[in-house]
């Protein structure tokens, strides 16, 4: 009847390969991405007020420059991701590297306000491709270790914000924001640098119908990871279920015709529209619920940390300035708040699989809640940092167990 070889899927194969030294070294490039990524967002907490002092900027000019940053992000988080689906996550990433080092470096050269908005909004353009880094790497690891794995990832973030919050202090003590600006965007050109080393991800040849190419990645995994392929050949989850579909019914021809229509519909942003099918609308604005008030508590955090440390906010002299040095005081802050992020990794590592990925973020949303609560009200400097501490933490936590949850449930 046929070839009658066993055939395997790239989840099996990945499976067999298990993890090793070759999806380290993919992490190491991704997670230089996600490091870079971070580097860039907590720049908003330094450039801000220093150019703010430095052009005499009204408030107003001062919140556009964080404004361009997270509305350009917003265009790239959909141009990316649709780059990514039909070019490939490697030209993804060259692209993205491209936009966010030369956005960045020229922001140093910024010879007044509005040539700097424009830059920083390209900035943004490129930091909306954060979750292609995340989606590559992860495309390389078993399924069953995906959730230990995504939270080692996360780390690479929370390294990037405190690396750029001691930058910052060292820089901008000494120098000022347009060097914090030049430093700051060398990790994404190490990108560029390391290019050629990423390879592709196997998941989205296999996609493209590409097993020949997915197989030769999957030969070079096991022979880094000393490890061996399941015996057979490799087929796609694609090539399976038309497999499947073609048993079930006897007009080939029919089929055929089907699949020609269906793949001309696949092209172009349909992959995108097919989030808004009867089938996953409701998911996907539960998400977009979900991820907006992850980021919302997280860079209000953030940016709340900046606010409360600057000389010119109404409580900041009093809250967080009474005891410390008015140059100092909000690296000094932001540093502190960092490393906020470190036990709210181990927490989401600690309860993700325990109690659920809900359950989690019900539990760390709420506990945002009560740590932000207070500070309504006037705190003490110590009392203070203590909750934002608190609040970046959690942040930090339900972000990174969203992450898990929403390739989960698409």
């Amino acid at each position: 009847m046929g070839d009658e070889r066993p055939v395997y899927t790239l989840d099996e194969a990945l499976s067999a390969l298990r993890f090793g030294k070759y999806q380290a070294l993919v992490l190491a490039y991704a997670g230089l991405g996600w490091f870079s990524e971070a580097m860039e967002i907590m720049i908003l907490s330094f450039v801000g007020p220093a150019v703010k002092s430095k052009w005499k900027l009204t408030s107003s000019e001062e919140s556009l420059l964080t404004t361009v940053v997270f509305a350009g992000m917003l265009l790239g988080a959909y141009s990316w991701g649709i780059i990514s689906d039909n070019y490939g996550r490697r030209k993804s990433f060259l692209s993205i590297a491209m936009v966010t080092s030369v956005a960045g470096l020229l922001s140093t050269f910024s010879p007044n306000y509005v040539s700097l908005v424009i830059f920083r909004c390209f900035v943004g353009i490129g930091l909306g491709g954060g979750p292609v880094f995340l989606s590559y790497f992860l495309e390389f690891v078993p399924v069953s270790h995906r959730g230990t794995w995504m939270v080692a990832f996360s780390a690479f973030w929370t390294a990037g914000t405190i690396f750029e919050a001691s930058l910052a202090w060292v820089v901008m003590t000494r120098l000022n924001w347009r060097w914090l600006l030049a430093f700051s965007s060398v990790p994404s050109f190490a990108l560029l640098l390391f290019y050629g080393l990423a390879p592709e991800s196997p998941r989205y040849l296999c996609a493209k119908a590409r097993t020949v190419d997915a197989h030769r990645i999957l030969e070079k995994m096991a022979f880094v990871n000393r490890t061996k392929l399941p015996p057979g050949i490799l087929v796609s989850d694609k090539a399976i279920k038309e497999n499947e579909e073609s048993s079930l019914l006897r007009d080939t021809h029919m089929i055929s015709m089907t699949r020609k229509i269906t793949d001309k519909l696949k092209s172009g942003f349909s992959s995108f529209f097919t989030l808004f099918s009867r089938k996953l609308i409701r998911t996907t604005v539960l998400l977009w619920v979900l991820f907006f008030a992850n980021a919302f508590s997280y860079y209000g955090a953030v940016l709340l940390t900046s606010k409360l440390s600057s000389g010119d906010s109404k409580c900041g002299s009093k809250v967080l300035h009474a005891d410390k040095s008015k140059d100092n005081s909000l690296y000094v802050d932001v540093f502190i708040t960092s490393f906020a992020e470190l036990p709210g990794l181990i927490l989401s590592a600690i309860i993700v699989d325990k109690i659920g990925r809900k359950l989690s973020m019900v539990l760390m949303f709420v506990l945002a809640c009560i740590f932000l609560l207070p500070l309504v009200l006037h705190q003490s400097a110590v009392v203070t940092t203590v909750l934002l501490f608190g609040v970046r933490m959690c942040a930090t936590g339900t972000i990174t167990v969203a992450t898990i949850y929403a390739p989960e449930v698409i």
